[in-house]
């Protein structure tokens, strides 16, 4: 992507201004940020099982030149609501349950677009890395390249039951693990096979040269992993990586290990100090501000005019679900709504915890200064676009919002939700996107068909010098990779 004075990467002059990243957000479910907008007689997230459903949006979104579509995932109910463990409100309005896997998404996808990236949500706390990172590389291969991994560290007390335990691991433990889940990945992915290690000779009968795989050895305090890797290099080796950690640890993670960080927030001058944190961690890891990518999550409801967007937003509340929208308020926060009424004024709530929520919603959602955050304001709040920030109107005020978004926060793009799929999309791509190429906010063409999802976002197809990951390199002519002969020295 462009920095703020030189051409676009498209050739393009725009302007001296910052070209923004435009992904966008989805969930391989019935209802991911509305729920029970899978009823409406727009969408169509019911076929959330077809593949069809998926290629064709895949197909919509590469042709308007998005980045990428960013899928979403969760490994557990949200189940909080009317609990213990019970997942029954979520159940008529689809709110993310059911969920499928969203790799599998990925090759489909891929073959039928040229360009679009595919960032895929997959936890690595209830799954080891060697079998991660197998399946991370089958789909970096069979996507040319164009796979990003978004790392997450789970927050469901239903995932981990799920997955065996009996409560969660603590906060800052799961990060700990991470930072060395991450090291037996380097390993495997960049330091199994040496850069010349496949030569598929025919004449000779070699497929990988004899000397060119190694065993990565690694013992630690969390995983003891032999290695090698069991899949050749993959365009990109590690792929593209995503991070969407909005904690103290989870930025410090961020700005170590990811290359394009999601973040959330309502107000762009809220969202600049979450930035400006990462930015600071990624200094003092030594990496080009460069590499690193910040896209935050909003939820776009545009049209025509400014009141024909309105009115679609009324239309859309009308098959809103309390209940699923309850349900995803007690995943989101852990709170169980079920026992206050709807009318019920939050700020002045017994629960320290409610209370906590409220006033930060009531410090920064805009316009809402002297309105009372209730049970049913909150539904209403969540039922079109969940918890992210929100833009409604034309492509004149939405375009001026997202310009103001990318001048205070400093944000290098966006992850558009959409309320209704297909619908949302559509009219993004009908109305906001010519708007703001017409700005020079957004690309009008790709730099080069068929890039690598890094290649996309920052330039590079393999890892870049100063990110951590690259010290565990096997280059061409290298006996051993560099890292594995410091220890032996």
């Amino acid at each position: 992507m462009a920095d703020d004075t030189a051409p676009s990467r498209d050739g393009h002059q725009n302007n001296g201004k910052k070209q923004i990243i435009l992904n966008a957000f989805v969930m391989n479910t019935p209802g991911h940020l509305s729920p029970g907008l899978w009823r409406h007689p727009r969408n169509r997230t019911d076929q959330y099982k077809k593949l069809s459903f998926w290629t064709d949006l895949a197909q919509l979104l590469d042709k308007a030149n998005f980045h990428a579509i960013f899928i979403a995932d969760t490994l557990g109910p949200y189940d909080v609501y009317k609990g213990p463990a019970n997942v029954v409100p979520a159940l008529a309005s689809g709110a993310q349950f059911p969920v499928n896997d969203p790799l599998y998404l990925v090759p489909a996808m891929a073959a039928v677009t040229k360009n679009l990236t595919f960032g895929v949500t997959a936890s690595l706390t209830y799954e080891k890395p060697y079998a991660l990172a197998r399946r991370l590389s089958t789909v970096d291969h069979l996507s040319d390249g164009r796979v990003a991994w978004n790392i997450v560290t789970s927050y469901l007390d239903s995932a981990a039951r799920n997955h065996g335990l009996k409560e969660q691991i603590p906060h800052d433990e799961r990060y700990a693990i991470a930072h060395e889940y991450m090291e037996v990945l380097y390993k495997l992915w960049e330091g199994s096979f040496r850069d010349d290690a496949v030569v598929a000779d025919r004449e000779n009968g070699i497929y990988i040269a004899s000397d060119a795989v190694r065993q990565i050895h690694h013992k630690g305090k969390y995983f003891e992993v032999p290695g090698p890797h069991f899949c050749e290099p993959s365009p990109q080796r590690t792929p593209f990586l995503f991070q969407a950690g909005v904690s103290e640890a989870g930025n410090g993670f961020g700005g170590k290990h990811g290359e394009a960080i999601f973040v959330g927030g309502q107000t762009p001058e809220g969202v600049r100090v979450t930035v400006d944190n990462i930015r600071r961690v990624a200094q003092e890891e030594r990496r080009d501000q460069n590499h690193i990518k910040i896209i935050v999550g909003i939820n776009v409801l545009v049209a025509a005019t400014d009141e024909e967007a309105w009115a679609k937003r009324e239309e859309y509340l009308r098959y809103a679900d309390q209940e699923g929208a309850l349900a995803l308020f007690g995943g989101w926060t852990g709170v169980d709504l079920s026992g206050y009424p709807d009318d019920e004024d939050f700020s002045f709530s017994d629960s320290p915890r409610v209370q906590g929520i409220v006033r930060r919603w009531a410090a920064t959602v805009p316009g809402t200064d002297n309105l009372p955050w209730t049970k049913r304001r909150i539904v209403e709040y969540l039922s079109v676009g969940g918890l992210g920030a929100k833009v409604v109107g034309s492509a004149k005020t939405v375009a001026d919002e997202l310009e103001h978004w990318v001048e205070v926060s400093r944000v290098d793009g966006f992850n558009l939700a959409h309320v209704a799929n297909p619908g949302t999309f559509e009219d993004i791509i009908e109305y906001l996107v010519p708007e703001l190429q017409r700005r020079g906010l957004f690309r009008t063409k790709v730099e080069k068909d068929g890039a690598t999802a890094r290649e996309v976002f920052i330039g590079s197809r393999r890892l870049p010098e100063d990110h951590p990951g690259s010290r565990y390199k096997w280059r061409a002519g290298e006996k051993i990779p560099k890292y594995q002969a410091e220890q032996e020295d």
